[in-house]
């Protein structure tokens, strides 16, 4: 049977310790987040009593809402060294899994992330007391603990050191708890970038499926992971490896990058071939060739945008090809924005320049549709690549490119043939 939130552990604690008939009935009868907060009111011969009663699977449960520390003390006195070694490696193996599933959110991910130097207390424990808990961790630990807090089993917050400096040592621990951060160690890769890389210097308790504490992440950890793999991809962003470094050899250059631009020559061929199709408006309207750079910088500057930040995407394992649909949405509903206000600066000023409007309506269309393409491909073309097993930041630059190169000729010189020739 369960308990309601309005259950009074305190005279729970009273009739377990002074009423030794029904003790492990009442125990038990306890939700798992009470048991820890009534076990640990109890005195430590009456811990162990209990804990000689309960079956393997419940001492575990039970020894896992507490921290290494109080579960340490525990087990130490615990008689049965056989079951206490069990125990152990149970508590052990279970933690290790539980990190290593929530490690997953990232290939370079390792277990330093996940701190465990912390303390678990109850928000009634006096600031006094509290002082006395860390004093004994840094003596056993030689590391200042960060305090987490427990109200009735249930994980309250946090309580910095400085507040416990200013407190008095008679106050009650809880009154200076804040909130703090959580994440299931079983939460989707998406929830746990979102949440730890929101903002810089904070803290988030790693929790396990019942609520109980498995360690701690720090954001700028987790930043520093991040950070390894857009920096490491910069050499392949422009087609250079990452083995090739700025005091190289020049044949050991010329290795590392011929292929990507005898690739990229070719697709400037199909883009040459595109703009002879359209020869006759070309000669006829000379403008348009001042415009053409235009065209291309334009949607070439805003499909790198695009490609930058899909490839952090796709490094951290936040977007793939299955997910991709709001952010293609997203970029090419910003890329037409962006397109319209671009696209309107360049109509007015093409229109002063020439003083032909029409002139000016179609680069600016041109632009828009640019920036648009853009979105898409900047987008589509990386996670393409990436679930066909290649680098989308070392070859993505090429097709991107040439995609808003040709269509942006496309569209401006076939409006040209349409309104102005």
């Amino acid at each position: 049977m369960e308990h309601t939130p309005e259950v009074d552990l305190e005279k729970v604690v009273h009739r377990i310790t002074y009423r030794p008939q029904g003790r492990l009935q009442n125990f038990r009868a306890l939700k798992l987040s009470e048991r820890s907060y009534v076990f640990n009111k109890l005195t430590p011969g009456m811990r162990q009593e209990i804990l000689s009663k309960l079956s393997f699977d419940e001492t575990v449960q039970l020894l896992d809402q507490l921290d290494l520390r109080r579960a340490h003390q525990i087990l130490n006195r615990m008689q049965d060294p056989r079951r206490r070694q069990k125990i152990v490696m149970r508590l052990k193996n279970d933690l290790h899994s539980k990190i290593e599933n929530f490690l997953q959110f990232h290939p370079q991910a390792s277990t330093s992330l996940v701190h465990l130097n912390y303390v678990l207390l109850e928000g009634d424990k006096t600031v006094g007391e509290t002082s006395e808990v860390i004093e004994d961790h840094v003596h056993n630990t030689g590391k200042i603990p960060a305090v987490l807090v427990n109200e009735a089993g249930t994980l309250a917050g946090e309580v910095s050191l400085g507040a416990l400096v200013r407190a008095s040592n008679k106050s009650r621990l809880g009154d200076h708890v804040v909130p703090i951060k959580t994440i299931l160690y079983n939460a989707s890769k998406s929830e746990v970038l979102s949440l730890l890389i929101s903002e810089q210097h904070i803290r988030t308790a790693l929790l396990d499926s019942d609520g109980s504490v498995l360690g701690i992440v720090y954001s700028d950890d987790v930043l520093d992971l991040l950070g390894e793999s857009p920096a490491s991809a910069l050499y392949s962003f422009a087609g250079v490896e990452e083995s090739e470094r700025p005091f190289d050899s020049m044949w050991s250059k010329v290795r590392h990058r011929y292929k990507w631009l005898i690739l990229n020559l070719f697709t400037s061929f199909f883009a040459a071939i595109v703009v002879s199709f359209y020869e006759g408006t070309l000669s006829e309207v000379v403008l348009l060739a001042m415009y053409m750079p235009v065209v291309a910088g334009m949607g070439g500057n805003a499909a790198t945008q695009t490609l930058a930040v899909m490839v952090r995407g796709i490094a951290v394992g936040e977007i793939n090809l299955r997910n991709s649909k709001p952010a293609i949405i997203r970029e090419v509903g910003a890329g037409l924005v962006n397109g319209i206000i671009t696209g309107v600066i360049v109509t007015v000023v093409a229109t002063v320049f020439n003083q032909d409007p029409l002139l000016g309506l179609v680069v600016g269309l041109s632009v828009i549709s640019g920036l648009v393409v853009a979105g898409f491909t900047g987008t589509l073309v990386p996670l393409v690549l990436k679930s066909f097993g290649k680098d989308p930041a070392t070859s993505a630059t090429i097709f991107i490119t040439t995609a808003t190169d040709v269509l942006g000729f496309v569209v401006l010189l076939g409006l040209a043939s349409l309104i102005l020739v």
